[in-house]
């Protein structure tokens, strides 16, 4: 899989795939990120990237033409199969979402500033408009490494344990159960009995139990769906 994020901030994305499991990713060539100054693609020589709304108001407008350039550049050298644009009104980030995704080959992500981008850019050029929240951040940038995150891990290969991925919260429609290690009693604290016991079906049960419980008491809305 290869990734493509255009951002008017480059270095902020920088640490996210510079550890762990992203960067173990890119190391076994598992997955590829490659982060695109928009800059680069102003055609002026203040190297102009916003400009005031038509009609008036507060805050500026990321350009169409910048955008154009840099999109259509990318997509001359490889084919893509969405174009996404990081916005808070987009369709909420989701594991579903996450697990299509990862099935995919090559992806573009850009990173909203300011009021945002020309209208048509969003009419002619993105193809999928996702949010991570209904909060707004300063850019789209730390949007689209959690995107970026969420399907990259779930490529073959990146994970040690590949079944990991499996039993995460939100795979089977569920949060994820209650967790425990060593030791088995901390200060009075212990471990529920079923967990050591060794009868591996008595322990699906109870963590499918508790699942269903934790769902209910924090994401009651899932069990309705």
């Amino acid at each position: 899989m290869r990734i493509d994020i255009i951002t008017l901030l480059p270095r902020l994305l920088d640490s996210p795939f510079s550890h762990s499991i992203l960067k173990r990713a890119q190391d076994k060539g598992l997955a590829e990120v490659v982060v695109h100054d928009l800059r680069e693609f102003s055609t002026s020589k203040q190297r102009q990237l916003d400009d005031y709304a038509y009609g008036g108001g507060a805050g500026m407008v990321m350009m169409i033409e910048p955008i154009d350039l840099c999109i259509s550049k990318l997509k001359s050298e490889r084919d893509y199969d969405e174009v996404i644009y990081m916005t808070p009104d987009g369709e909420l980030l989701n594991q579903g979402m996450a697990n299509e995704l990862s099935l995919k080959g090559n992806l573009i992500l850009l990173c909203g500033h300011y009021k945002g981008v020309d209208e048509r850019v969003r009419e002619h050029f993105i193809t999928r408009e996702i949010s991570i929240g209904d909060y707004v951040l300063s850019g789209g940038e730390l949007a689209a490494a959690v995107v970026a995150d969420s399907i990259i891990r779930l490529l073959p290969g990146v994970l040690s344990d590949e079944t990991s991925a499996l039993t995460d919260s939100f795979q089977d429609d569920l949060v994820a159960p209650p967790v425990y290690t060593r030791p088995a009693e901390y200060k009075g604290m212990e471990v529920p009995e079923v967990l050591l016991s060794g009868h591996q079906a008595k322990i699906e049960e109870w963590r499918y139990e508790k699942s269903v419980a934790r769902t209910r008491a924090r994401r009651p809305g899932m069990l309705d769906e």
